[in-house]
């Protein structure tokens, strides 16, 4: 039992910290101290986090000029409403699934802690206004009140909205994860994150084609019918009240703000009942689930795996395919790659207005796949570290790795180019979008392999949310996107070839793409396997090093 349950006057007195606001430096101070002791480890690290911080100021920079802009627009307050609802949208979901929590916010190692809970969220949320997405939030929210506060009474509701929104947002994160951090903390329960991360996949998507539908509907001004409903939804009515005041609706104004401060209230309360229970109630998924007479399945030799190549090729292709079988994180990312790599240009063509060509999408998000290999072995990588004394070795791990993705990948990127042909009826640039969809997959093979082996970061399996490391989301962006971008330029001969075919009126040859493309691709990641496996058995003990800290 915790001392969060304990009966009064029992136990262990919790010190004046834990009764007001003397938590709260505490916890701001261990997350500083955590995020600057992480950034210590590597230059690398450091360099990785400071383009991510600049990247995220100059994206909102950019945000915040163009809501500036929009100031005397006619419709800036429907675009303002609806910015600030879908970027609550994003703060409610976006952590269960990009790894955005870290130690200072994982309640379930303070249980042992004399901890209140109204002083332990208190510094929680605190502590959770120390980081990129808060100062993103910010940006944006100043920027949504900067386009639409006209008078002094506005800019009163405006300074009071600005830190209004920002609370909701963060308070509705914690809530929302806390909530689920007992359900996903098991194997069945953290399976559920597959359906919800395609959920969102799909939600981004739609998203997406609504703003594409937006710029051939009419402009900003359809979007007033949905702004009128999003005002009076929290944080949105925050901003909302800004703009009422504008117009001199003080009492609608009013409303507006209140209902955004019920909103955080109520979230707290939730919040701290979530909380409370989490740190006290017993957790079934702790209770041995092992059944002597459970029925064994899955060993290696048997069914299909029968047909795998012997020796250290096959046993590789049958654990990384394994891991894509039963680890959740890692069937969670391949469910959302393969759903979103087929919804791009499935929507795109049944929409009539997109190109064969988005069919390509598919293999860059596939290909993704292939980036931080190591991560997903976690402290288990050792056992794979002591197999492999050459270069040798090293090549045949990572050919092994690029083979088992390559049997998904392969056959599900040709489907989507077909499939995508048939909904366009254009078949006749169906070969030149297959090859270009290989060499393309090849590049990202080789990338990923490189990545793979210079910027490894650990998956953290104690937290269900978490799929970077803390300090280590920098290094995974910067990875992930730099591998994309070369894989792009690695492309280019192919994607000139294609082109080239195009402006010359031959179509009649794309079919020279397909094996053109198949070939390249393959000698592309036969170079990029080539030249990580000599890294690789150089760097052995940094990559256990840092594929073990989570």
């Amino acid at each position: 039992m915790s001392v969060l349950d304990a009966p009064a006057g029992t136990g262990p007195r919790p010190r004046a910290a834990d009764l007001g606001t003397g938590l709260v430096p505490v916890f701001a101070r261990l997350k500083l101290t955590l995020l600057r002791n992480g950034l210590r480890q590597s230059a690398g690290r450091r360099a990785a986090y400071i383009a991510s911080v600049a990247g995220a100021v100059l994206i909102a920079l950019g945000q915040v000029l163009g809501l500036v802009l929009l100031r005397g627009n006619a419709h800036a307050s429907s675009v303002t409403v609806l910015l600030i609802a879908i970027l609550a949208l994003g703060w409610a979901v976006m952590p269960l699934f990009l790894g955005a929590g870290d130690e200072t916010l994982d309640p379930t190692r303070l249980v042992m802690l004399p901890l209140r809970p109204r002083p332990l969220i208190v510094a929680l949320l605190v502590s959770s206004l120390i980081g990129i997405g808060p100062l993103f939030t910010v940006c944006l929210a100043a920027g949504s009140v900067s386009a639409v506060a006209h008078g002094a009474g506005a800019v009163v509701f405006a300074v009071l909205a600005v830190p209004l929104a920002l609370l909701v947002c963060v308070a509705l994160a914690r809530c929302v994860t806390t909530a689920n951090s007992r359900l996903l903390s098991s194997r069945k329960g953290r399976d559920l994150a597959v359906l919800s991360g395609l959920v969102i996949a799909v939600g981004i998507q739609v998203v997406n084609f609504g703003v594409q539908r937006l710029g051939r509907t009419g402009g900003l001004s359809s979007l007033d019918p949905t702004a009128d409903v999003v005002r009076w939804l929290p944080p949105a009515s925050a901003i909302g009240s800004v703009h009422s005041a504008s117009q001199g609706a003080y009492g609608r104004a009013v409303v507006q703000l209140l209902l955004t401060v019920a909103a955080l209230v109520l979230l707290l309360w939730l919040w701290q009942r979530t909380l409370t229970k989490l740190m006290t109630a017993p957790d079934g998924s702790t209770v041995a689930a092992a059944d002597p007479e459970r029925k064994k399945s899955g060993r290696g030799g048997d069914g299909l795996w029968a047909l795998f190549p012997e020796g250290r090729t096959g046993t590789v292709m049958q654990r990384t395919l394994r891991y894509v079988a039963r680890d959740p994180k890692t069937k969670a990312a391949w469910v959302t790659a393969l759903a979103v790599g087929l919804i791009v240009p499935v929507l795109n063509a049944m929409q009539g207005t997109g190109s064969v060509y988005f069919a390509c999408f598919c293999a860059g998000m596939l290909g993704i796949q292939m980036y931080n290999q190591f991560g997903q072995d976690t402290s288990a990588f050792w056992m794979v570290a002591l197999t492999i004394s050459s270069t040798r070795d090293a090549y045949l791990e990572l050919r092994a790795r690029a083979l088992a993705l390559l049997l998904i990948t392969l056959p599900y990127t040709v489907l989507v180019s077909v499939v995508t042909s048939a909904l366009l009826k254009d078949w006749v640039r169906l070969p030149g979008v297959t090859g270009l969809s290989l060499a393309l997959l090849g590049a990202m093979l080789a990338t990923g392999a490189v990545a793979s082996v210079n910027y490894p970061y650990s998956v953290p399996q104690e937290g269900a949310f978490k799929n970077v490391a803390p300090g280590q989301a920098g290094l995974a962006w910067i990875s992930i996107l730099g591998g994309m971008v070369s894989a792009a330029l690695l492309s280019a001969p192919v994607i000139a070839l294609t082109i080239g075919l195009h402006v010359s009126g031959s179509e009649d040859l794309l079919w020279l793409v397909v094996p053109v493309g198949a070939v390249y691709g393959a000698l592309i990641a036969w170079g990029g396997l080539r030249l990580a496996a000599p890294r690789m058995v150089e760097r052995l003990p940094e990559i256990l090093g840092a594929v073990s800290k989570g």
